[in-house]
C-alpha cells in the first residue's frame, strides 16, 4: 500500500471537499485518509488500482489533478 497526497486545482470550499471525498471513496481499493481544499491524501495499492483511476475520479468530480509531479507529492 502506498500513501499519496494528490494536489487538486479548482477546489474552493467545504462542498468541494465533500464532493471530492465521495468521488475518491467510490474508487475500489482506495482508502481516503484526508481531503482538504487543494489536496487529498489517499492510500492505495498501485498494482491493483491504476493511478488513472484516481485521476478520473478527481476529474469526474469537476476538479483538476495538478500536473507538476503528476499531482502526487
Amino acid at each position: 500500500m502506498r500513501q499519496h497526497t494528490l494536489q487538486i486545482d479548482g477546489m474552493s470550499c467545504g462542498h468541494c471537499v465533500s464532493r471530492l471525498q465521495k468521488a475518491l471513496t467510490r474508487v475500489s481499493g482506495v482508502h481516503v485518509d484526508q481531503v482538504d481544499v487543494g489536496s487529498a491524501r489517499v492510500t492505495y495499492d498501485p498494482v491493483a488500482v491504476p493511478f488513472q483511476n484516481l485521476q478520473k475520479a478527481v476529474e469526474d468530480a469537476g476538479f483538476d489533478l495538478r500536473r507538476d509531479g503528476e499531482g502526487v507529492a
